[in-house]
């Protein structure tokens, strides 16, 4: 299913593959996320997050 872990620059809009692969892994949860579906992120700190819940997780964090 998911083949090969992708490095990405996450951007303010958008997101740069830096070496191609299919999916992210959440910063928050350890699920893998794929590219196509990859939605939620934090450009200071460059991770991915699976959906809005653990994006708010790690806002709530701060």
């Amino acid at each position: 299913m998911y083949k090969k872990l992708a490095k990405i620059k996450y951007l303010p809009n958008n997101f740069e593959i830096i070496e191609n692969g299919d999916h992210v892994i959440c910063a928050i949860s350890g699920k893998p996320i794929k590219l196509e579906k990859l939605q939620y992120w934090n450009v200071e700190l460059q991770e991915p997050y699976y959906s809005y819940i653990e994006a708010a997780k790690k806002r709530e964090e701060k």
